[in-house]
């Protein structure tokens, strides 16, 4: 069975830093093209990031980029999304997915899904 397992969030300030990591376990192993999610409350959840099988491209919504960076260690069946300069915007609680072939800014044709980790950004 694969699971995913988000870790990292917490309660910070603006303009703070703060690195999410989502490790994938099952077997057997194999490699997945990895995104991030996040949803606030009462809005729809959203696009952030994502990361294709080998780290050579990636893909970002336009709120974030230059502030946040998505990466990934094969080796360590992990994918890490580095959040600098946080806004109260950026509050959410993150998700990270995985899928087979490719990845997608539509959280519905992702493979499988973590419970996520929260982000909670004060002014």
């Amino acid at each position: 069975q694969v699971q995913l397992v988000e870790s990292g969030g917490g309660l910070v300030q603006t303009g703070a830093t703060l690195r999410l990591s989502c490790v994938v376990s099952g077997r057997p192993w194999r490699t997945y093209a990895m995104g991030w999610f996040r949803q606030a409350p009462g809005k729809e959840r959203e696009f952030v990031a994502a990361i294709s099988l080998s780290g050579g491209s990636t893909d970002y919504v336009d709120s974030v980029k230059g502030r946040f960076t998505i990466s990934r260690d094969n080796a360590k069946n992990t994918v890490y999304l580095q959040m600098n300069s946080l806004k109260p915007e950026d509050t959410a609680l993150y998700y990270c997915a995985a899928d087979r072939q490719s990845y997608h800014r539509t959280w519905r044709e992702y493979d499988y899904w973590g419970r996520g980790t929260q982000v909670t950004v004060s002014s």
